[in-house]
């Protein structure tokens, strides 16, 4: 028989023991809202080079973050949401509270459904988890194809979202999601030698199949994304320039799971070229090669071990030199120490530098920094 494999049903497997959420109000009566909430801190340190934020090679507590969702059924079809989220992680936030994500879904049929606001991006196997640090074993996803750094503008985008699940019979069924819309940028987080004065996202559409095959807990699957982003910059002289970002995303996906261990892969080309008024700052077209394999396991219902092999290419025709690569080796320990606590360790043995920034290492070049090094993380997170 056919086991449906729902991404929420996914996050659950991962959760153990499971918690379950906070009812405020009568059950089910018309003032009564489901509540999750998570409070995270972590510590990272590196042995060379400045990874994520700006002083690991000292050991930073710069990895934190606190969220509270709200979700509530307005009748059999209608749903709303919304995620207030917080974080204390390198140039991408000092805790400065937004709404993470919020939307109205109605659902038509099982294989239509509208959802409008600030939608979760469905890219990838896992691109949704990425502020659930309880619905997974790693600290840190694969970087290559779930970078941490990007997470406040890969995690959702404002706009529309249809979707569905379209049963096969024996075939299995297709998790279908279209989506377009826009994404609202920070220009504080952006730039070096320049000054950005202002970011744009005219357009963002995409999509993804997911293949819930006859075999039970094999899922395959195909993700896409086209977006331009608009900047207006200051270059060094203090002159104005106009760029334009054009970015075809694409990674395909398999995963596997049963019982008590997971089997998962992804391979994704990133194609991107720069446009702009400066011939000093035109490029052409330029894929970049992202992939990952990752193997975890449940050993028990308070030990979840795991390791995945990560690599990075910026620039498919130059795979030479430490600045254009990087391997990533993982290993992660979870602990559910309760149904609402756990603690994580995890380390990593890098090769290269192309997914380190020149922000963070006093502007040095990334063929100047160590090639070899290792970053290491702990992190416990409370949650209901």
């Amino acid at each position: 028989m056919l086991l449906r494999l729902s991404s929420l049903a996914i996050a659950a497997w991962l959760v153990a023991p499971r918690a379950l959420a906070a009812e405020v109000g009568p059950d089910s009566g018309p003032f009564s809202v489901e509540v999750h909430a998570f409070a995270g801190q972590g510590f990272i340190v590196t042995t060379s080079n400045n990874y994520l934020n700006p002083d690991t090679k000292h050991g930073s507590f710069q990895l934190s973050d606190v969220g509270i969702n709200f979700t509530k059924n307005l009748g059999d079809k209608l749903r709303v949401g919304i995620q207030l989220f917080a974080q204390y992680f390198g140039p991408a936030g000092n805790y400065n509270a937004r709404a993470d994500w919020f939307y109205l879904d109605y659902r038509f049929k099982d294989w239509l459904g509208f959802r409008a606001g600030r939608v979760k991006i469905p890219f990838g196997l896992y691109n949704e988890y990425n502020d659930i640090d309880s619905a997974r074993i790693p600290i840190l996803l694969p970087q290559s194809v779930y970078p941490a750094q990007a997470r406040n503008y890969l995690l959702a985008q404002t706009g529309g979202e249809l979707y569905g699940y379209v049963r096969l019979g024996s075939g299995g069924g297709l998790d279908c999601r279209l989506y377009a819309g826009t994404i609202f940028l920070d220009p504080n987080s952006f730039g070096s030698g320049t000054q950005v004065q202002g970011l744009t996202v005219p357009y963002l559409v995409g999509g993804r199949v997911l293949w819930e095959t006859p075999v039970d807990g094999l899922r395959l699957g195909g993700s896409v994304q086209a977006l331009r982003l608009n900047a207006q910059l200051l270059d060094p002289m203090m002159m104005p320039v106009t760029a334009q970002l054009p970015a075809i995303l694409w990674v395909g996906s398999v995963e596997y799971w049963a019982h008590d261990l997971l089997l998962a892969a992804e391979y994704s080309r990133w194609h991107l070229k720069l446009d702009s008024n400066d011939p000093m700052y035109r490029s052409p077209w330029v894929a970049n090669e992202r992939a990952y394999g990752m193997v975890g396991y449940r050993a028990n219902k308070w030990l979840q071990p795991s390791i995945y092999y990560a690599l990075l290419f910026p620039n498919v025709d130059k795979r030479e030199d430490r600045a254009n690569l990087q391997h990533d080796i993982a290993a992660t320990l979870r602990f559910d120490i309760n149904a609402n606590w756990l603690l994580k360790l995890e380390g990593h043995f890098m090769i290269g530098t192309a997914g380190l920034t020149p922000t963070l290492n006093d502007e040095r070049p990334l063929s100047a920094l160590d090639k070899y090094w290792a970053v290491f993380l702990a992190k416990t997170t409370a949650y209901f």
